[in-house]
């Protein structure tokens, strides 16, 4: 399953450059918020950053997460430069773990506000999970199979895994997978009174513990089809769910997802060898279930680009083999590592 290509909207920006142009500056520090007294960090995506008129003319009363997932999914089509796309079956699968909780939460306060009677219909529907992926079919006028995976940790995994199975039994030509969370007040009141903020907003992975995070939002989508294309990105030849990897060869570099989001991330140090070098690109984008995706959409641009992009935070008390400074080199494989409150490890397996 090959990845033809990559639309991403997220805290630094629209488009596949920006994450280019990201990973080449490193870390900036998030905005600063204030929530009940209380000042705080979130990685916020800017409104001017999904303020595409043209794509979103009919999409005046959807939420922030809808407009952020069909801006990314545009993308992911537009960066692909297959011709006739129009004429192809297109799938589309949405990955999330906490879906439109703000919309959701702004529908519960109409209610109390207003009665039953008084609330918006607009506000309840779109409310609902499977409403970003209606929205990517409406806008981008996609008539093909539509699913929605709603799931913490490994959402995005399981998308994947799918859209492999839409593509082999020849259900689709291409499928359009991809993870979209937001950023909201509650959310961000529970990152802060049950997880551990990162001082000055800035997540540093390889410590491990006490882990650290800041909230993020945002959204990437890939264009997923059998056959290579001139412009594709790389391959992604497994996705494993608590398997093992035995028979699996090793890896030019480890990318791991620890982002805060785990009390205890010392299982990321277990899973990593001195001769692999290691990165983690979550202080670029923040601490979201399915950060994943843009794990994912790093090691892909790594590998098309044939270069390594220095760790936005490089605190090493541990003495682990990270990746120091952005340097071109061959790359043939990246592993993506996820793991799961439970210990349980996801890994999707990126090749040229």
């Amino acid at each position: 399953m090959n990845i033809n290509g990559i639309g991403i909207v997220f805290t630094r920006g629209r488009g596949i450059e920006s994450l280019d142009k990201a990973l080449q500056e490193g870390w900036q520090a998030p905005a600063e918020r204030e929530i009940k007294g209380r000042k705080t960090f979130a990685y916020i995506v800017d409104q001017h950053t999904i303020s595409d008129r043209t794509l979103l003319k009919n999409m005046r009363r959807a939420d922030k997460l809808s407009k952020m997932a069909v801006v990314a999914a545009s993308d992911a089509l537009e960066s692909s430069g297959i011709k006739d796309l129009n004429r192809k079956r297109i799938g589309i699968i949405t990955a999330t773990a906490l879906g439109a909780h703000v919309t959701t939460f702004n529908f519960l306060d109409d209610i109390l506000q207003y009665g039953d009677a008084g609330v918006s219909p607009t506000t309840f529907s779109n409310s609902v999970h499977n409403a970003v992926a209606s929205y990517i079919s409406s806008a981008l006028g996609i008539e093909g199979p539509t699913l929605t995976v709603t799931q913490f940790f490994f959402a995005f995994h399981s998308a994947l895994q799918l859209a492999q199975a839409w593509l082999l039994e020849g259900r689709c030509d291409y499928v359009l997978a991809g993870a979209v969370e937001q950023y909201g007040d509650v959310l961000g009141y529970i990152h802060d009174t049950k997880l551990v903020p990162a001082p000055g907003g800035r997540i540093r992975p390889f410590h491990f513990k006490p882990a650290c995070q800041v909230p993020g939002e945002g959204s990437v989508f890939f264009l997923l089809g059998n056959k290579k294309q001139d412009n594709s990105f790389c391959e992604i030849h497994n996705v494993l769910l608590n398997a093992d990897e035995k028979d699996t060869p090793q890896a030019d570099l480890d990318i791991i997802d620890a982002d805060g989001l785990l009390e205890d991330e010392t299982v990321y140090k277990n899973c990593l060898s001195s001769a692999v070098p290691a990165a983690s690109y979550s202080p670029l984008f923040g601490s979201m279930l399915s950060g994943s995706a843009f794990n994912c959409a790093a090691g892909a641009l790594m590998l098309r680009n044939q270069k390594v992009y220095a760790n936005p935070a490089a605190d090493n008390a541990r003495g682990l083999n990270i990746v120091t400074d952005t340097v071109s080199c061959n790359i043939e494989l990246i592993r993506c590592i996820r793991y799961n409150c439970l210990g349980e490890k996801a890994i999707i397996q990126l090749g040229a």
